[in-house]
């Protein structure tokens, strides 16, 4: 599990390593180097998925 903490609130991601272990170690990664840090996420659909990625405003 990862969580985003947002100023919306927390973002909490289940990884399925045992289906995708080279896409989730990619993205634990990432989210270890920090990348995600101030990210905007501009559409969150509950259960379903998350996207992002623009680093200001209108990106």
């Amino acid at each position: 599990m990862v969580t985003f903490h947002t100023n919306h609130g927390d973002i909490v991601i289940k990884t399925f390593a045992d289906k995708a272990p080279v896409t989730v170690e990619n993205f634990l990664n990432y989210c270890r180097a920090g990348f995600y840090d101030n990210t905007i996420f501009h559409r969150v659909i509950n259960g379903f998925m998350i996207q992002g990625g623009g680093f200001e405003p209108g990106m």
